[in-house]
């Protein structure tokens, strides 16, 4: 058996859980105009064994990733982690300051329920359409998911296991709300999600890659608060900053 360091367990399994939360619920809104339009059968069957195929990929790379020095392991996936967090705040960025659309799920259930609608009917057996499209966009939403499991459980301290119940937790939430709603899950504040997710694994990345490098951070655990202001107040100036051409060209 291995301990846990909850110390960083518990952020890592907040940032886990609300990284998946967006995935899924993108996963989500495609899913539900499957099943609505195309049946049922399909849509789940697609769904489930996208997310059988994940779980395998989890469980071979998370044991497989502790076979490498923890050094080498930290710099790199803090590296990727980084990237991956300056990716998403980058957008959130953009979408906070009115450059680029807002995400709408509704709009994404409406396109593809048109699309769907439009193509040949199965009378018998298993829809291939649709069991091919639920099947697409969960893995492809999916991945990112089990990108951030592996690499937040691959830095140590056993946080394969809260991150594994972070992401995991998020898919019962976000399940939980496709039954109930039987619609795409347009009140949650995604772009809210994704400022916060790519704030934290912007965190994560740097405290990381300085603790690969042998960096002795200041104050040890507390230096991640830190960071997550400096990536926030950096974020917000960010939003202001883009915001500032569209004021002066009203004026």
């Amino acid at each position: 058996m291995f301990a846990i360091d909850w110390g960083h367990g518990g952020p890592t399994m907040l940032a886990a859980f609300l990284a998946s939360m967006v995935e899924f619920i993108e996963a989500l809104t495609v899913v539900l105009a499957v099943g609505a339009t195309r049946g049922w059968r399909g849509a789940l069957g697609g769904t489930g064994l996208a997310l059988l195929l994940l779980l395998v990929i989890v469980l071979v790379l998370g044991p497989a990733l502790t076979r490498i020095p923890l050094d080498i392991v930290q710099l790199v996936v803090g590296t990727l982690l980084l990237l991956f967090g300056l990716r998403w705040l980058r957008k959130a960025i953009l979408r906070a300051a009115g450059v680029i659309p807002l995400h709408d799920e509704e709009a994404l259930f409406a396109k593809e329920v048109a699309i769907l609608k439009g193509a040949a009917r199965v009378t018998r057996g298993w829809d291939r359409m649709a069991v091919s499209t639920a099947f697409n966009i969960t893995m492809v939403e999916g991945i990112e998911v089990v990108f951030i499991v592996v690499a937040m459980g691959a830095a140590g301290g056993g946080l394969l296991v809260p991150a594994s119940i972070g992401a995991l937790a998020a898919l019962l939430v976000v399940v939980a709300l496709g039954l109930a709603l039987h619609r795409p899950v347009s009140t949650v504040p995604e772009n809210t999600l994704k400022f916060t997710v790519g704030v934290m694994l912007s965190t994560f990345g740097t405290f990381w890659i300085g603790e690969g490098a042998g960096l002795d951070w200041p104050g040890s655990d507390w230096s991640l608060l830190g960071l997550v202001v400096g990536f926030l107040v950096g974020a917000l100036v960010a939003v202001s900053l883009c915001r500032a051409p569209a004021r002066v060209g009203a004026i």
